[in-house]
């Protein structure tokens, strides 16, 4: 059995859930997954975890670390007796501070997975890398009957709800540019995403009128392909890969960064109240056809 190492920061309390879902699924085709987590924040808190990592290596003997974002990558590279696949998930390719370093890692590392066709530009890898967004589960995210899904989520049959990507304090989302927007228009709360499971969010997704997303910057953000299998209706400024997912798909909308022209999108949503045909188009990222993929490269690595 092929055994992988995921290396990832869990420095905010938790794994992030698309990273879990990822490993989830390669456990489901054989894969066996063990996890080395940094907890300490920083370049020096990534480079304190070395010996950690060293010793989780030995106890272990994977036969490929898969390290994601690129800070993890490059620790993973710290060592060269087992190859490293590295994933990039945005905010490592986006912010200037951090790309240097992922950079690094871009060469070092045996095989570099990009979520984003932007994230590739900025990056400019020379060799070994392909182009895989994180796959959604579409068992979980899948269209629900509307009233039942208010019902269970305890919202009101006759408001308007719009759902925000994220808390209203994670700051690259842009929160601020969110509420302004949702303020110019008349009767409709803006919910905030923050302390629910996957199940719930499924059903919030049903729930609500429209999704909004309005962060600075995105690789590719699981919330918009989470919305488009539920069939709901997105609002979005174009960032990461948001433009290229929605393509075509009605009743889903790319904007300025003007809180004027979003609300104006909102609001035609709100009129029309139809959901959209985006399950249809995005069940080629189906999660267990995402890691068919890795798993090839894996293969090519060992063999």
């Amino acid at each position: 059995m092929t055994k992988i190492l995921i290396v990832c920061s869990k420095n905010s309390g938790k794994i992030a859930p698309f990273i879990l879902d990822q490993a989830e699924s390669l456990k489901a085709q054989n894969i066996d997954i063990e996890y080395f987590t940094i907890e300490n924040k920083g370049i020096s808190g990534y480079l304190k975890s070395l010996k950690g990592l060293l010793q989780k290596i030995r106890k272990f003997q994977p036969n490929i670390i898969h390290a994601h974002y690129g800070l993890s990558g490059l620790l993973a590279n710290l060592q060269q007796k087992v190859p490293v696949v590295t994933t990039y998930h945005g905010s490592d390719i986006n912010n200037p501070k951090v790309l240097k370093f992922s950079k690094i890692a871009i060469f070092l590392s045996k095989f570099n997975i990009f979520v984003s066709q932007k994230n590739i530009v900025l990056a400019k890898p020379k060799k070994n890398f392909a182009l895989i967004p994180c796959g959604v589960d579409t068992q979980v995210f899948k269209p629900l009957n509307k009233d039942e899904c208010r019902e269970k989520t305890g919202l009101k049959k006759n408001e308007k709800l719009i759902l925000f990507s994220s808390s209203f304090d994670n700051q690259v989302k842009n929160p601020a540019l969110a509420k302004l927007a949702v303020s110019l228009l008349k009767d409709v709360q803006l919910l905030e995403l923050k302390g629910y499971n996957r199940l719930q969010v499924s059903e919030l997704m049903n729930a609500v009128d429209c999704v909004l997303l309005t962060s600075f910057s995105e690789g590719s953000p699981q919330f918009i392909k989470e919305a488009m299998l539920c069939n709901c209706p997105i609002v979005s400024v174009d960032v990461g890969d948001v433009r290229e997912v929605i393509n075509g798909t009605e009743n889903c909308f790319i904007c300025e960064n003007s809180a004027e022209k979003i609300a104006e999108k909102l609001q035609i949503i709100l009129e029309k109240t139809e959901r959209t045909n985006g399950r249809e188009k995005i069940l080629n990222l189906d999660i267990q056809v995402v890691a068919k993929r890795i798993i090839e490269i894996y293969g090519k690595i060992i063999h």
